[in-house]
Parts: C-alpha cells; structure tokens; sequence
C-alpha cells in the first residue's frame, strides 16, 4: 500500500479528531510495532491511523482493538513485518483508554 500521502478520507478525519488522531498517531509512535521510530519522524504513523481510527469507534472490547490494529499493520506492511497479533496488545490497551473515549463523546 502506497504510504506517500495521507488519503483524503484520513485528512478529514485528522481535521475533524484532531486530539484523538494526534494522541493515536503518539501512541503508534511511541510503541513502535514495526520499528520505523527514528526520533524526527513523527508523523510515520499517520497513514494507518488514518485506517485504524474510522473502525475504532465499532470495538467493543480491547481484544477487538488489538484485532483491528493487527488487521490493519498486516493490510499496510504484510503479515511478516506485521508479526504477532499479541505484540499489539499494549497498543490496543491505550487506544482503548487513551483514545476511544474522545471518539465516543
């Protein structure tokens, strides 16, 4: 998948979420899953932000995050640079907490 620029539909939703993409984007950021953190790059993770926050309002469960995160890395780099569904789950704690709130209210 082409990583160049951010899809309209994620430019809207960064316009129209602006705390909850700026804290998902953090959060990606910060945990790293395929290790493309190289300090200055924050915005690295904002194409699958762009994909991850649309479906983040429809879990229902953590274990439902953890899916959808997972399920989208696989969509975005393939299933071995992915890895492990179960590497994802301290992601999906703080999207769960960190972010859905601000999503659902």
């Amino acid at each position: 998948m082409n990583r160049g620029s951010l899809p309209s539909r994620s430019q809207e939703l960064k316009r129209r979420y602006v705390d909850a993409f700026r804290r998902a984007s953090e959060i990606l950021f910060s945990e790293d899953p395929i290790h493309i953190n190289f300090g200055g790059n924050r915005d690295e993770y904002e194409p699958e932000v762009g994909t991850i926050l649309p479906r983040l309002v429809a879990c229902s469960s953590v274990d439902a995050v953890r899916q959808l995160v997972h399920e989208q890395f696989v969509r975005w780099f393939g299933p071995h640079t992915a890895g492990d569904e179960g590497s994802y789950e301290r992601i999906a704690e703080r999207l769960w907490t960190e972010v859905l709130p601000g999503l659902r209210g």
